[in-house]
């Protein structure tokens, strides 16, 4: 669909604004060069009605001459006074030593018979040449116009400088008179741009109708109408492009017509098969494939149009577009990278006509990358189950066909293999009540039974009962002390509470210290952590026990993993401890995971949501 254009995105539009540019720019420069040239002009009048006539010139020189300095400058200063025109500001006199000997400003009196301090002045005094420019006085915000001219005195053939004149005159008026032509000139510019603008418009106009027309009517040709018609307005150019569209718009309603119930067949088959479907021409190059077969193989349709099936399944190493129109069996397209498996069952089947000549090929992909995974897994289930079931069976076995062959009459070997024969029963309902409460977590009917309990106190009541552990194991003359440990405590001073399901949260403390103790070397220490951060509390075990090799960090909480599978099997460990631990994490909205360093020991963390509660919890409304 077409977006519907705005009257400033019009091509009539921009054609009137390249030629209302046009005159604005041409305005602008023959303003400019009117502009500059007023301005030299004016500038030049100026400079001759300010300048001191002839006169006052040889007056001025007269009197710097005479030696009576009182006389002379009494009648410089009336000369200067004499002098009227309104755009002169001041004039001062300056002799050849610099002294001043008059000024027209009455304000500046005082300077008469004092040195002057401006270096133009000395400037021209010492070279004998006029110097003029245009300043700007800061304090009255007003441009001036300064000349200093030196005065020479004649006798004979030599000219004597005797000294020089100072005269500054506004510009005010000049400026003045620039700025208000600008300002006309500008105004003029503008409205006869803007109607530059509104004729231009109404021109253009005329020029993109035809072209308007022929843009809506390929328009409908795209939406599939080819009822109308463009009004052809003449026999030039675009009249004859106009005559074309109209060809064009019966041309293509003819071909559509015979191919689209063919096409709708066609898209309608393939469009609802859940299988992915390519088919391709004699050649092995593809000419069609359904959405379903673009998802699986992770392109483009349009893309891969044209191209040889070989390469869009990537097969071209293994077969030959021959091996595929003579054997045309099922093959097996492995998919699969680091971050996702697929598995595709490829069946090829041929497109032949009556006489038998071989127009194409048919390649149906069915995925099949949950089968292989299903069946992956319960082959990976199964054997693991029983393996983990054969070797207590199998102990169970020697030692009751030991009893059974008569050991059960020696007191000293009866009590130890019944004892063997029950820590091995044991150990296989553990294992089986491990499996039932994973099966539960994977199918959702384990609940979990909430309440908001002080994580402090809750964690501290587990690590005693391990200290209550070595206690008794220490004190118990009659047994075997098994490892000594100690464990140190590392808590947050603040209360945090925390609604968990606190039988399933301590069967998960209880998995991880026991690993801790059991891998950790004989007077090992255990540390125990618990903090909070902005909106989680974490909890954290430390050992210093063996470690986790690097490779099987990321498995650790695998179902059946162990490490060291002999070890962990002789220490009765089922291999689903901490993939129940992590299950049970993860319904309460956290995270586990572990930071191992091979050969010196491993970090176990848990990570709970945590919303602090104000006020006493306890509190009835």
């Amino acid at each position: 669909m077409n977006k519907k254009l705005h009257f400033f995105q019009s091509i009539h539009f921009k054609i009137a604004l390249v030629f209302a540019l046009l005159f604005l720019i041409t305005f602008q420069i023959i303003g400019a060069y009117f502009v500059q040239q007023l301005k030299k002009d004016n500038l030049k009048t100026f400079k001759q009605q300010v300048e001191l006539s002839s006169y006052v010139d040889n007056s001025l020189i007269d009197n710097l001459s005479k030696g009576d300095t009182r006389n002379a400058n009494a009648n410089i200063r009336d000369i200067l006074e004499d002098i009227n025109n309104s755009n002169v500001t001041q004039v001062q006199v300056v002799d050849t030593k610099g002294t001043i000997r008059g000024d027209s400003d009455v304000n500046s009196q005082s300077w008469v018979g004092q040195k002057t301090t401006d270096e133009d002045i000395k400037q021209v005094l010492y070279n004998g040449r006029t110097y003029t420019k245009l300043t700007y006085d800061k304090s009255d915000d007003k441009r001036y116009y300064v000349s200093i001219t030196p005065l020479f005195s004649s006798s004979g053939n030599t000219n004597t400088l005797v000294g020089a004149v100072y005269l500054r005159a506004s510009l005010e008026q000049v400026y003045s008179s620039l700025s208000n032509v600008t300002v006309i000139f500008f105004s003029a510019s503008l409205i006869a741009t803007g109607l530059g603008l509104f004729l231009a418009i109404l021109i253009s106009r005329e020029i993109t109708q035809p072209i308007d027309e022929m843009k809506k009517q390929t328009s409908r040709i795209a939406r599939g109408d080819y009822s109308g018609q463009v009004h052809v307005y003449g026999n030039d150019e675009l009249g004859q492009l106009a005559q074309a569209v109209n060809n064009l718009s019966v041309r293509v309603e003819e071909a559509q017509e015979s191919s689209e119930a063919e096409r709708r067949r066609l898209d309608s088959v393939l469009s609802h098969m859940s299988d992915g479907v390519i088919a391709t021409d004699r050649r092995g190059n593809v000419i069609i494939m359904n959405e379903t077969a673009s998802e699986a193989l992770d392109t483009d349709a349009d893309e891969v149009d044209g191209q040889s099936i070989l390469d869009v399944l990537n097969i071209r190493g293994r077969y030959t577009l021959r091996d595929l129109l003579e054997k045309h069996d099922e093959i097996i397209l492995d998919l699969s990278d680091e971050e996702h498996e697929q598995v595709l069952n490829a069946y090829f089947s041929l497109i032949q006509r009556e006489s038998g000549f071989i127009s194409g090929l048919v390649c149906v992909l069915h995925d099949v990358t949950e089968q292989k995974k299903i069946d992956r897994e319960r082959r990976q289930f199964v054997s693991n189950v029983s393996h983990e079931l054969r070797t207590p069976l199998t102990s169970m076995r020697s030692y009751i066909e030991a009893l059974n062959d008569g050991a059960w009459k020696d007191p000293k070997v009866a009590p130890n293999f019944l004892k063997v024969t029950q820590d091995e029963t044991d150990r296989m309902i553990r294992m089986i009540n491990d499996l039932l409460s994973l099966s539960r977590m994977d199918s959702g009917t384990s609940k979990l039974d909430l309440e908001l309990v002080n994580l402090n106190e809750l964690y501290n009541y587990i690590l005693d009962r391990f200290d209550m552990m070595l206690k008794t194991d220490t004190n118990d003359n009659s047994q075997k002390v098994k490892k000594n440990y100690t464990i140190k405590r590392d808590f947050t001073r603040r209360e945090l509470w925390v609604e968990i399901d606190t039988d399933k949260f301590m069967q998960v403390v209880d998995n991880i210290m026991n690993n801790a103790i059991k891998y950790s070397p004989d007077g090992g220490i255990v540390t125990c952590r618990l903090l909070e951060t902005h909106n989680h509390v974490i909890l954290s075990i430390s050992d210093q026990g063996l470690g986790i090799p690097k490779k099987d960090v990321a498995h650790i909480f695998d179902r059946f993993f162990r490490v060291d599978k002999a070890r962990s099997r002789a220490q009765g460990g089922t291999g689903l401890g901490l993939a129940i631990s992590k299950e049970v994490i993860e319904m309460h909205g956290g995270k586990i995971w572990v930071d191992s360093i091979e050969g010196k020991g491993s970090t176990f963390y848990i990570s709970l949501p945590y919303e602090e509660y104000e006020g006493d919890l306890w509190d009835e409304n």
